[in-house]
């Protein structure tokens, strides 16, 4: 059984990085045809995709946040990771960490992580 797990502080500074930690379990994260990506949910509004990092540790992220996001991933303790930087209360949301699989669209979930922004 594939399991995720996000960990992270829930509450993060303005103008500070935002770090998440997602431990997977039941599977490598260097199988092939896999991505692992983070996705936020802000209150009130639709999922949004992020970025992903794939099998063979390629970053993908979405245009509007390259230039604060950076994923990346420790093979040995099998986890992927989220760095956001710069964040301001519009950052705020619940963030998730998923499996892909390249294809055929996302089929586990991390359980979410509710990231407040406040001084």
């Amino acid at each position: 059984q594939v399991q995720l797990l996000g960990s992270g502080p829930g509450l993060v500074k303005p103008s500070q990085t935002l770090s998440l930690t997602c431990t997977v379990s039941g599977d490598s994260i260097t199988t092939s045809y896999l991505v692992w990506s983070w996705s936020r949910q802000p209150p009130g509004k639709g999922l949004e995709w992020m970025g992903h990092i794939d099998s063979g540790g390629r970053t993908y992220y979405s245009p509007s946040l390259r230039s604060r996001t950076s994923i990346s991933w420790d093979t040995s303790k099998n986890q992927f990771s989220l760095q956001l930087s710069s964040v301001t209360p519009d950052d705020m949301a619940v963030y998730f960490c998923v499996r892909g699989v390249e294809g055929k669209g996302y089929d586990y979930w991390g359980q979410g992580t509710q990231v407040t922004v406040s001084s």
